[in-house]
Formats: structure tokens, C-alpha cells, sequence
């Protein structure tokens, strides 16, 4: 029997925020057939919380017609942002750019436009400030999103297996050429202060190197082993580099400019580490970035079936009453966690993890000197 409020049907809010993963789509098609399923209206607030500080533009109702062939899309058909926090909302004055605090208009549009629930689906900064409207009044669930699999709470979030399966694909390609022309390959990959993308990405695709922001490395020790292959006549070399890796003693690289909504852009890692590498070793170097292709495309099957348990889950416990949860894979069950547990600390590689220590058994380097 559906919950209603009051004898009504329950009014359903959906919204994405933060950078795009694959699966996005896919959580709103489940919560969206569940919902109808029980008789409720869905909505969906575009632009992450923006559709919420301005939804006469920014919201839209949700009907069948419009989740039709969504499933095996990549992004988000409700678009996304990584700005627009509501604490924190920058906005052009008389007196320029300056940050007002809009998380009350936030509340108010809520109540007013009679929403019973809010499906957050989103990363660590999503999920943060869904916290923080919970606390204001909201009722919120949350669902986990992010490529980088950073997220405490959940064994693992949407996204990412897709995510290391175009990080696989692009290094399977790289031995190719590399071992064609004799070179040294540094690729860069997301992850941001999490290594789980380049560590999968890395042992998958048979790296040489994999360097981890959990593992300052030494450069000179990632040059002994592009070195000690050449020695025993393999002359190719594939370094696999997580975007927030630094050296011992150094700092991240980061691109040009200041940092945006106080948040580091991080990047450069590869073009520092390639000419570094090039300059110390004599040994012919290229560096690519994989980027943003790694949030793109059609998700897994994997990814696919966990947004959609995932989305499912985020109506039965807006069924349930669990406000303030956000939707996590225990495996094999799907769980409720609370919101403040779930954002805790970022989720990072244990340097004893056992697939580091399986590739160190095979002898890949993590530029930190040991086997």
C-alpha cells in the first residue's frame, strides 16, 4: 500500500549534483518506476541544488515518456553542477562577486512546492550539504555517486566500474604503441585524493609504475624501474598516475589559476612526471591525460544493476521514514547508513591493501622503493 501524507500521494524530488557518473540515469529511471508504482508524483530539480534557489526554471515533472531509453545512458538527464552551494551561493552584487547563505529559500521553495522527500543522488560535497538541509528540516535520502569510490559507508559507489574499465581499456592500448617505438607511457587518471582508480586501472592493464596519492613516491625510484627494464631488454614502460599523487616531500600538482569554489584542480601529474622521467633517464617519454572520457559513455553492467538496486532502495526508505540516510552496498545487501557516517573521512587505498600487495608481489613499482 503506498504511504501517503495526510490521505495524499507522496511528491517525490529527485536531483543529481556534482560531477557526472555513469549510472546517474540509471538511479532515476528505478526511483522513478518504484514511485509510480506506489501512486506518487516524481519531480526533478535540475542543476543539482540550483533547481531548488531557482525552480521556475529549474524544475520539471517526471513522466514515463521521459525516462524512456535512459538506462544505458551516461550523465544525467536532470543535468548537474558542482557549484551552487546553498550555504555558500555566489552571487554577482553591486559590490561584485560575494557568497550569500540561500539554505533558507532552499527550505522554503521545499515546503512550499509540497515535496515529501528529496533523492539526493551525489558525491562527498552533495552529500555534505544534504546533511546540513536534513538538519534544516528536509527530508532527504541519499544516494552514493562518485567515479572516484571515495565514499565511506558504501563498499563501493555507481560509476566506478565504469570508470576503471575505460582507464583499463586506454592503458591496454598504450602497450601497443609504446612498445612499438620504445618509449616510456605516463597516464593520468581521476580519483582526486583517492588511488582506487589507478590501482585497479593499473594492475588490470599490467602498469609497470602505479603511483597513488596514499603513497608519496620518489622519482628516482620510478626511474630505476623504467631503467631496470630497459636492462632486461623490455624496452617499453607504462606508468600509471593518479591525478592527486604527489612526490615525498613535495605537493600535488595542480593545473594553472586559482582553485575553483575553494576546491583544488587538481592535473599535471602526467606532464610533470613524463619529463622528469625523459630528463633523468634519456628514455623517449609521451604523457596523456585520460580526463573526463572516464565519466562518460554507456555504464557497465555492474554499474547499471547497482544504480538501479540503489534507486529502488532510495523509495522503500522514504517508505520507511529514514531521512538522513543515504542508500550503501553492504554486500550483498543494500543498507541504510546515516548521512553523518557516510561523509565521515574520504574512503582512501590502505597502503596494505591486498591488491597492492599482490602487485608488489608481481613487481610493480608504487615509487615508494619496495617490492
Amino acid at each position: 500500500m503506498a504511504r501517503t501524507n495526510g490521505g495524499r500521494k507522496l511528491k517525490i524530488a529527485l536531483s543529481t549534483g556534482g560531477g557526472d557518473a555513469p549510472g546517474l540515469n540509471a538511479v532515476i529511471r528505478a526511483a522513478a518506476k518504484t514511485a509510480w508504482c506506489l501512486g506518487w508524483e516524481v519531480w526533478g530539480i535540475q542543476e543539482g541544488f540550483e533547481g531548488l534557489i531557482d525552480p521556475r526554471r529549474k524544475l520539471v515533472r517526471i513522466d514515463p515518456v521521459d525516462i524512456r531509453g535512459i538506462l544505458t545512458q551516461g550523465g544525467t538527464i536532470l543535468g548537474t553542477a558542482n557549484r551552487g552551494n546553498p550555504f555558500k551561493y555566489v552571487m554577482e552584487t553591486a559590490r561584485g562577486r560575494r557568497e550569500v547563505d540561500l539554505s533558507g529559500r532552499v527550505v522554503r521553495n521545499f515546503k512550499r512546492l509540497k515535496f515529501d522527500a528529496l533523492i539526493a543522488i551525489g558525491g562527498e560535497g552533495t552529500l555534505g550539504l544534504s546533511l546540513q538541509l536534513s538538519k534544516m528540516g528536509i527530508p532527504i535520502i541519499g544516494v552514493p555517486k562518485t567515479i572516484d569510490n571515495d565514499l565511506m559507508g558504501t563498499d563501493i559507489t555507481f560509476g566506478f566500474d565504469t570508470a576503471v574499465s575505460i582507464a583499463t581499456d586506454a592503458i591496454d592500448r598504450l602497450h601497443s604503441t609504446a612498445q612499438s617505438h620504445r618509449r616510456c607511457m605516463v597516464v593520468e587518471l581521476m580519483g582526486r585524493y583517492a588511488g582506487w582508480i589507478a590501482l585497479n586501472a593499473g594492475v588490470s592493464g599490467g602498469a609497470d609504475v602505479i603511483l597513488l596519492p596514499e603513497i608519496p613516491f620518489d622519482i628516482e625510484s620510478v626511474c630505476d624501474k623504467v631503467r631496470d627494464r630497459d636492462r632486461r631488454k623490455k624496452l617499453f614502460s607504462i606508468v600509471v598516475a593518479s591525478e592527486g599523487a604527489k612526490p615525498k616531500g613535495g605537493t600535488r600538482v595542480l593545473k594553472e589559476g586559482a582553485t575553483a569554489n575553494h576546491v583544488e584542480r587538481l592535473g599535471g601529474i602526467a606532464e610533470w612526471l613524463g619529463r622528469e622521467i625523459q630528463e633523468r633517464t634519456g628514455k623517449e617519454t609521451r604523457s596523456l591525460v585520460l580526463g573526463h572520457l572516464q565519466r562518460g559513455g554507456v555504464p557497465t553492467t555492474f554499474d547499471r544493476l547497482l544504480a538501479t538496486r540503489m534507486g529502488a532502495a532510495a523509495i522503500r526508505f522514504v517508505q520507511q521514514g529514514k531521512f538522513g540516510h543515504m542508500v550503501a552496498l553492504r554486500t550483498p545487501r543494500i543498507v541504510a547508513v546515516p548521512l553523518s557516517q557516510a561523509i565521515k573521512r574520504l574512503k582512501t587505498v590502505p597502503p596494505d591493501h591486498d591488491t597492492i600487495m599482490s602487485a608488489r608481489a608481481m613487481g610493480i613499482s608504487f615509487g615508494d622503493g619496495h617490492c
